[in-house]
């Protein structure tokens, strides 16, 4: 396979880029795919004194970096349109490598009120009673709060958007620009849009994280994360949470996530239209109380989603007009859509997040009642509807 093949970048389509980017024909086998490399360590030179034992380049030891870890690196980064890319164990490793790489005790980081929960305890509880770092929760879909949350020592601003579970939509362009005039990074979770929907490094920031366990791998089989930016960023990453921290992805994850993000831009699409189909079907419904989606045209996040986004993603956040076991009642009897965690799965995945999240002092108002987040999947768009049509008639 040609040079030309293996480096397909930008000039091309995103669909082209989720076949072709990273895979090249298999030197021994001729196979078409890049095979599972399940080894813990490759052949060192004649003479290894010069060696780098912690270094990430060239192959060594899988802790500092994988055959299937690198195919995958080369894929993604396409698709984020960075300059380089790191791909973790999971989303939590991820955000995890973020924070321990650009956040010394004593600094200061502003972070989006609604995260991943992880997000959440890392940066509100872990990061400052361990190591000292200081941190700000604010509404990050209002820049002015950002603004003021800055301090002279700012060097982290950390946003979600869309943010989980509340869907709050924050304006990337305008918070880089903040984050920048103070000296600070913008990283900023893009696991609810996935990069076919939304690029965050395109918006101005500096990171952009990714869960590949949701829409990118997209089977509900694999467990990995990555981050995207420039050189000197990931390399930092790669040495400090990679490395010293023990976060590298097994290879056999990473094969499985190379092989799901080939149908990326299928499902998304899919995920796009089932999930805006299924958000106006709950918002005319008299039993629900409130939907949160982006897609909608009353949704708080709507304008500012328009204009970064490309589609609204397949997840939603919505509450009926019952009470707790009320909800539970409602799940209990849908047939089609699964209770479970997680998202961007081929099957739909509901969850009820009662009214004593810890967080809740966090959500808009409209959340405190308890409510559900629910994960559109793959399934007829139609079969959706109807089983949450089904289950609502029996809600008292």
């Amino acid at each position: 396979m040609s040079q030309e093949k293996k480096n397909i970048g930008g000039e091309f389509g995103f669909s082209t880029r989720a076949v072709h980017a990273g895979n090249e024909v298999d030197g021994e086998t001729g196979a078409i795919r890049r095979p599972i490399t399940m080894a813990n360590s490759y052949e060192l030179p004649y003479d290894p004194s010069d060696v780098n034992w912690s270094g990430t380049t060239g192959s060594v030891y899988t802790r500092n970096g994988g055959a299937n870890q690198r195919y995958l690196q080369d894929k993604l980064k396409t698709l984020e349109n960075s300059q380089d890319a790191v791909v973790l164990a999971s989303g939590v490793a991820a955000l995890s490598g973020v924070f321990f790489a650009f956040l010394q005790s004593g600094e200061h980081a502003v972070v989006s009120d609604s995260t991943y929960i992880a997000a959440y305890r890392l940066m509100n509880e872990l990061l400052p009673g361990k190591y000292g770092v200081e941190t700000t929760l604010v509404d990050s879909s209002n820049p002015e709060e950002v603004l003021k949350a800055i301090r002279p020592n700012t060097k982290l601003v950390h946003i979600e958007t869309p943010a989980n579970p509340t869907l709050k939509v924050s304006d990337i362009k305008k918070i880089a620009e903040i984050a920048h005039n103070a000296n600070a990074l913008l990283s900023v979770d893009n696991t609810f849009a996935s990069p076919f929907n939304q690029r965050p490094i395109e918006l101005g920031a500096d990171l952009s994280i990714e869960s590949l366990t949701k829409y990118i791998n997209g089977h509900g089989d694999a467990m990995g994360g990555a981050v995207f930016g420039k050189t000197e960023l990931i390399d930092k990453i790669k040495g400090e949470a990679m490395v010293n921290l023990g976060g590298a992805i097994s290879p056999f994850n990473a094969w499985l996530i190379m092989r799901g993000v080939v149908t990326l831009p299928l499902r998304m699409r899919q995920h796009n239209q089932s999930a805006l189909a299924v958000a106006e079907f709950l918002s005319s419904h008299p039993k629900v109380r409130f939907v949160a989606y982006p897609g909608l045209k009353g949704d708080p996040g709507h304008e500012t989603a328009k204009g970064q986004m490309s589609g609204f993603g397949g997840v939603m956040a919505f509450g009926l007009k019952t009470g707790h076991d009320g909800h539970n009642k409602f799940v209990s009897r849908l047939r089609i859509v699964t209770n479970a965690v997680s998202l961007g799965h081929d099957e739909s995945l509901i969850v009820f997040l009662g009214e004593n999240d810890e967080r809740q002092y966090l959500y808009p108002e409209a959340f405190h009642e308890g409510f559900f987040r629910l994960s559109v999947g793959l399934e007829d768009t139609e079969d959706i509807i109807a089983d949450l049509k089904q289950s609502l008639e029996l809600v008292q």
